[in-house]
C-alpha cells in the first residue's frame, strides 16, 4: 500500500468515527440540530417566572385592577399573615392528606385495574366499558350522587378524587401494556416464565412509560377534582379557606389559596418526572 492510498484510508476512517461519534451524541455531523437540544437546568421554570413577571407589570402600570385580581405583593402579605395565625398551614395540610390519600389510592386502583384488562381478554370485556363511560362522565356530574351513597364527609370526598384519578391510570397503562411487542410475549413462553414472571419481567416494564404518563396526569386530576370537593360541605382544606374568602369578597385568599394549587400541583408533577428519568433512563428519547 502507498503512502497515498494510507493518508487516504486514514482520512476515511477518521470520518467516519467523526461520524458516528456525531451520531451516537445526537449531533448531525453536516446538517442542522432537529432534536429539541440538551436539558438547560432549571429552564422549566421560566413559563412561570414570565407568568409572574406579567402579574407584577399588569398590578404595577394598573392595568390589572385589584377589585379583580389583588396585587402579587397584596398576595404575599396576606399568604404572611395567613401563615402567621396557623390557618395556611392546617388547611394545606388537610388537603394533602386528601389528595395525597385519594392518589395513592386511585394509583393502585388504576394499575391494577388495568393489569387486569390488559392481560385477560375476559379482564377486558369486564372492566375496560365501565372505565370508558366513567371516562366519558365528568367528575363534577357524580357528586349529587356520591353525596346521596357517601354523604358529605371524607369518604364521599376521597371517592371522587380516587375516581379522578383512576381513569388517566388506566387508560395510559392499559395502552402500554398492549403496546408491548409481541414477540416479547412469545419469548417469554419459550423460556418458560411463570404468569408471576411475565408480569414482572416484561408486562410492568413495558407498561412503565405510559404509567407514568398516566401518573402526570392523575397528580393533575387529583388537585383539580380536589378544588372541587373542598367546596362542598367542607370544614378544612384550601378549597375550604377559598369559600370563606368568597363569601367576603377577599380575593387576596382566593389567589393564595390558587397559588397553594398550582405549587403543589407543579412540585407534583416535578417529582414524577424526575422519578420517570431516573426509572427509564435506559431510553434514548427527545424528552431524555
Amino acid at each position: 500500500m502507498t503512502d497515498l492510498s494510507i493518508d487516504r484510508h486514514l482520512h476515511q476512517t477518521s470520518v467516519g468515527v467523526n461520524e458516528s461519534d456525531a451520531r451516537l451524541a445526537g449531533r448531525p455531523a453536516g446538517g442542522r440540530r432537529l432534536g429539541p437540544g440538551r436539558r438547560v437546568p432549571g429552564m422549566l421554570a421560566l413559563g412561570p417566572l414570565l407568568l409572574l413577571l406579567a402579574w407584577l407589570l399588569a398590578s404595577a402600570t394598573g392595568v390589572l385592577d385589584p377589585r379583580t385580581l389583588s396585587a402579587p405583593w397584596t398576595v404575599v402579605g396576606t399568604a404572611g399573615e395567613l401563615i402567621a395565625d396557623g390557618r395556611l398551614q392546617s388547611n394545606l395540610l388537610a388537603s394533602l392528606q386528601r389528595a395525597g390519600t385519594a392518589l395513592v389510592l386511585g394509583v393502585a386502583a388504576g394499575l391494577v385495574l388495568a393489569l387486569v384488562a390488559g392481560l385477560s381478554r375476559v379482564g377486558e370485556a369486564l372492566v375496560d366499558g365501565p372505565i370508558q363511560i366513567k371516562r366519558a362522565v365528568p367528575t363534577v356530574a357524580l357528586i349529587p350522587l356520591a353525596i346521596l351513597w357517601f354523604g358529605i364527609g371524607e369518604q364521599m370526598k376521597i371517592i371522587i378524587i380516587l375516581a379522578s384519578v383512576l381513569v388517566p391510570i388506566y387508560l395510559n397503562t392499559y395502552a402500554g401494556l398492549r403496546g408491548i411487542d409481541e414477540r416479547y410475549v412469545e419469548l417469554a413462553e419459550t423460556v418458560g416464565l411463570s404468569r408471576y414472571q411475565f408480569i414482572r419481567r416484561v408486562a410492568l416494564p413495558g407498561a412503565l412509560p405510559g404509567f407514568f404518563t398516566g401518573l402526570r396526569l392523575g397528580v393533575t386530576m387529583s388537585w383539580l377534582a380536589l378544588a372541587v370537593v373542598e367546596q362542598v360541605n367542607a370544614t378544612s382544606g384550601i378549597g375550604y379557606l377559598m369559600a370563606q374568602a368568597r363569601t367576603y369578597g377577599q380575593t387576596e385568599i382566593i389567589v393564595v389559596g390558587l397559588v397553594g394549587y398550582g405549587i403543589f400541583g407543579l412540585v407534583g408533577d416535578t417529582l414524577v418526572r424526575i422519578v420517570e428519568r431516573r426509572s427509564l433512563a435506559w431510553r434514548r428519547t427527545l424528552g431524555g
